[in-house]
């Protein structure tokens, strides 16, 4: 039980007024670079910009209260902006909270069955894939309000908002492009002055300034949206089976994305800190966190590593960082929310731009291209072209299905059924019973080497072990075979049925821990005979001369 206690009571033991005050200078300062970011994916997610400071006030307050890590920093990030604004377009805000709810239960669900450690198993190539395919929807998503442009209907998806660029770029506006251009420009070069004050907030200023008091014609937030400084109210949905059915793929989808980032996020926190995070206990967290974040109006959240990776810069070590991030959002939603409507759209746009360069990793995705094998570049290349082309939901069900598909092919290409043959150069016969170098076989008695794992997609193989007439014993080593699964040993049974038809006699040596208690579970050894079992291959070949005599 000890892997699902929050990470706060841990650090709390021997917590010093020296780390709150360090905590609550870090948690200020997160706040201040999530607030623009919380906004502009608000925006991004095709909602409200006060859903996206719900969502890192309640969600990030949650989070940081139950998380399994003790510098993490959740909120909305880009990672859902595409998939969100899907479900806003097709079901409305009301399906935005079912799927949000049902995506924290299963997180609950996969934190308690322990999932945490499970999420390694989800290909890199996947998480880099969409990743990029994110980031790409992203940029096409903020080209519209960064070049000012005006759009005759709303298109939802990606390559529709791309074609309607095309189609709109008569409607240019060059005072949008040059805000977005300045703010732009902010972003990039204001970390070399100075990383005390974030680029983000600097760019919004400047771009108030620029359309506020020059007089430039953009359009702001205020002008899209009604902006709202009260605190929301829990809202329950009234949910139907036939909706639960239809955005269960959804939920699914929120969820996994949830804990993979939440989850890499830790990781690279741990590597910040030289820690440790409960990776059950954040997926609990993380459940916990959006469910809240839903009932209050907010939108999906998870892990954000930049706004983690600050939070550490800045002193930040305990999770009361983050509630102290999240109680500072708090006061300047009650205080200062009003004042967001002067922030213009290119403003928003660039920051996105921003958001979705950083996160690309578009220089790791080139070296994967051109250093990793083609199976591997196959299952990238699409992920990423389905996450543009369609959606999320699509690239990962397809890059999973071809990466499942292509590791089956690559694994029985391992597989081997290979007749006597000398390995183990580095093996003494003195003191190892399984070197077969110079072993003398008996005469009609064939010694086939089975090495790797005996699965479905290897089955055939299995076929190779030739029944001549004139054999009276065939030994099948399987030292190699690790593990095995019923269709392989339903090729097994089947050699063995021919065996006995023959008169031929089959010995197994040293069947591993797995395949024997699958053999036996399946009654295969006593069908065999326990006595054809043998622990090397010394043992076997004993065995099979004893028999010819």
């Amino acid at each position: 039980m000890r892997q699902f206690i929050p990470k706060l009571f841990d650090c709390m033991k021997g917590y010093t007024k020296e780390q709150f005050v360090k905590d609550i200078v870090a948690g200020v300062i997160v706040a201040i670079i999530a607030l623009p970011l919380s906004i502009a994916l608000a925006l991004a997610s095709g909602v409200g910009p006060e859903q996206g400071i719900y969502t890192a006030i309640f969600a990030g307050f949650v989070i940081s209260l139950l998380g399994g890590s003790g510098v993490q920093i959740a909120g909305p990030t880009a990672a859902f902006a595409t998939i969100v604004a899907g479900i806003v377009a097709k079901n409305g805000m009301e399906g935005l909270v079912i799927a949000t709810i049902m995506a924290g239960i299963l997180l609950i669900i996969m934190g308690l069955l322990k999932f945490g450690n499970l999420i390694r198993f989800i290909p890199y190539t996947i998480t880099a894939g969409f990743t990029i395919g994110i980031a790409v929807t992203i940029v096409i998503g903020q080209i519209k309000d960064f070049l000012g442009l005006t759009f005759t209907s709303a298109p939802v998806e990606t390559m529709d908002k791309l074609k309607a660029c095309a189609e709109s770029i008569g409607t240019f506006n060059w005072q949008a492009l040059l805000v977005g251009m300045v703010s732009l420009a902010i972003l990039i070069l204001w970390p070399k002055v100075t990383e005390k004050i974030p680029p983000s907030l600097i760019a919004v200023i400047a771009a108030i300034i620029m359309v506020k008091l020059i007089g430039m014609d953009v359009k702001t937030i205020g002008d899209l949206y009604t902006i709202s400084s009260e605190l929301p109210k829990v809202n329950i949905p009234a949910a139907d089976f036939n909706m639960v059915r239809s955005l269960f793929p959804d939920a699914l989808t929120i969820a996994v994305l949830a804990g993979i980032e939440s989850l890499l996020s830790c990781v690279v926190a741990d590597g910040m800190v030289g820690s440790r995070h409960k990776p059950n206990a954040e997926l609990v967290a993380q459940g916990a966190g959006n469910i809240v974040s839903a009932l209050f109006g907010g939108i999906p959240a998870t892990g954000a590593i930049a706004r983690t990776a600050a939070n550490i810069k800045n002193g930040g070590r305990t999770p009361i960082a983050g509630m102290v991030h999240s109680v500072t959002l708090l006061l300047i939603l009650l205080v200062l929310m009003p004042y967001a409507a002067w922030i213009p759209m290119p403003a928003i746009a660039a920051i996105l731009f921003m958001v979705a360069y950083n996160m690309s990793g578009w220089r790791e995705f080139l070296l994967l291209v051109k250093t990793s094998p083609k199976s591997d570049v196959i299952v990238l290349v699409t992920t990423f072209v389905l996450t543009v082309v369609f959606d999320l939901v699509v690239a990962i069900e397809a890059g999973l299905v071809m990466a499942a598909i292509l590791f089956l092919i690559r694994m029985s290409a391992v597989t081997e059924v290979k007749s006597w043959k000398y390995i183990g150069e580095n093996i003494s016969e003195n003191d190892d019973p399984e070197s077969i170098r110079f072993k003398a076989v008996p005469k009609k008695t064939l010694v086939y080497e089975i090495i790797g794992p005996m699965f479905f997609a290897a089955a055939d193989k299995f076929m190779d072990i030739s029944l001549e007439q004139d054999i009276k014993v065939i030994i099948i080593r399987m030292r190699g075979v690790p593990a095995m699964d019923v269709t392989a040993l339903r090729s097994l049974k089947m050699i063995s049925a021919t065996c006995k038809k023959r008169g031929i006699t089959l010995l197994l040596s040293h069947v591993q821990e797995q395949p024997k208690a699958m053999m036996k579970k399946a009654g295969f050894a006593s069908e065999v005979g326990e006595e054809n079992f043998c622990s090397n291959i010394d043992e076997a070949l004993s065995r099979a001369e004893s028999l010819l005599n």
